[in-house]
């Protein structure tokens, strides 16, 4: 890891920069598969996933008997997680339903909302060296509070034509109710645009690669809404000399091992710690399966040393991370100047595996930067919000003639007319 030490703030915006995907050097191959997805449909899946995921298939759709099969391969100690994990990801997103009530702006002006789910909702997960059965809770459960009618989900299957076992059982535990196999580019077409099997869905969700991200960008413009820009997840440390060194280096790989774009970073004003911590990722690499992976994202990541909590706060606020982990010895009231972040853990012992896996809070969050002006994937990213208003005689008397009056200054006659008519027609009521 790169070590940087009182680092003045006209540095800040080189020291945070992140491993750099720039997908639109991928979109003429994207715009390919996906004008071949939405001419040919399953045809050009099933020939895409031979030729990407290294595999043929006869049918896209996952079976009830291969959903039967999974469920007797995952060990009871795992359905056990799996089940507690969704437990507390359905108590928290269940305490977000949004309650609406009716305002009365002008006596005679009543104005009000309702909260409408998604009709289909398309869910990416993604295959390669990890199967994240974790988010499909974190897709599926909240989808299925929020009420979605049909819950879509595309994952690659390996070259055994299977899906990963944790993976179906996560998604059946989680209420999808269809699961096809499909990854990369022509997945996220196959759900933005339709096929014989696959349908067509209003909004994608899920992480995935550079490909999955272009293809993302590119159906977004506008065909179907998507959850949120997405880059390479990423975590920040803020430390003081109170702070475990073990357990920073440990929350530090623990992100450095997603990939190898990852970035992790320390943020402390304590020079021992920096240095234990240094020490401490380098032991623990060491012992890791897939420390290969980790030790290329640590080539992106950094230590460093600031002044003091005032500067701490203001560089994590610049760098805005999508997780960030304050292990301060009064860390409630540093959390409380946290204004640009994806996910809070605070104290030492809430790692950020505890909100990957199993606290209840989602784990698809902004990265990139766009903290500063994203949410996180919470209940209302699967609602809508459906505004409403009744106006009463005396009502469009008390706002009539302001309304009149503006549509005049902006010259839309017959805005103004549309009020002005009603006026008079209520007048001659009386």
């Amino acid at each position: 890891m790169i070590l940087i030490n009182y680092p003045d703030k006209s540095q800040w915006a080189d020291i945070l920069k992140r491993p750099v995907m720039n997908t639109e050097s991928l979109f003429d191959t994207v715009r390919t598969v996906i004008g071949r997805v939405k001419a040919e449909g399953d045809r050009a899946v099933l020939d895409y996933e031979e030729q990407f995921d290294k595999v043929r298939l006869q049918a896209l759709a996952v079976s009830a008997a291969e959903l039967d099969e999974a469920e007797a391969l995952i060990s009871p100690e795992l359905k056990d997680a799996i089940r507690l994990a969704k437990a507390n990801i359905e108590t928290f997103h269940a305490a977000q339903r949004f309650e609406g009530r009716k305002v009365e702006t002008q006596p005679g002006v009543t104005c009000w909302q309702k909260a409408v789910p998604i009709e289909k909702v398309g869910l990416y997960i993604p295959g390669g060296t990890a199967p994240l059965f974790s988010t499909v809770l974190m897709l599926a459960v909240p989808a299925k509070i929020a009420g979605c009618g049909e819950i879509v989900l595309c994952t690659p299957p390996g070259r055994d034509g299977k899906v990963h076992p944790a993976v179906l059982f996560a998604a059946r535990v989680a209420g999808v109710d269809r699961i096809f196999k499909a990854g990369g580019i022509q997945a996220v077409a196959a759900m933005a645009y339709g096929t014989e099997s696959v349908p067509r869905v209003y909004k994608i969700f899920g992480p995935g690669n550079q490909y999955v991200t272009a293809a993302k960008q590119l159906v977004s413009l506008r065909d179907v809404a998507i959850d949120m820009p997405a880059g390479p997840s990423e975590v920040e440390v803020l430390a003081d000399a109170t702070a475990n060194p073990a357990f920073v280096a440990a929350d530090l790989l623990s992100q450095a091992e997603h990939g190898v774009d990852s970035q992790a970073v320390l943020v402390t004003i304590s020079e021992a710690l920096q240095q234990a911590v240094k020490a401490e990722v380098e032991r623990q690499l060491a012992l890791l399966s897939r420390k290969e992976i980790a030790a290329r994202s640590l080539e992106n990541s950094k230590l460093i040393l600031v002044r003091d909590m005032d500067e701490a706060l203001a560089l994590t606020n610049a760098y805005a991370p999508e997780h960030l982990i304050v292990e301060t010895a009064d860390y409630l009231s540093v959390a409380a100047r946290v204004v640009n972040a994806g996910s809070v853990f605070l104290g030492s012992l809430s790692p950020e595996s505890a909100g990957d896996y199993a606290s209840g809070t989602n784990h698809t969050l902004p990265t990139n930067g766009y903290a500063r002006a994203y949410s996180g994937v919470s209940l209302d990213s699967f609602i809508r919000k459906i505004t409403f208003q009744e106006i009463t005689p005396e009502g469009i008397r008390r706002i009539g003639p302001a309304i009149e009056t503006m549509a005049a200054n902006e010259h839309l006659d017959a805005h103004k007319n549309a009020v002005t008519l009603r006026l008079a027609a209520i007048k001659q009521e009386s």
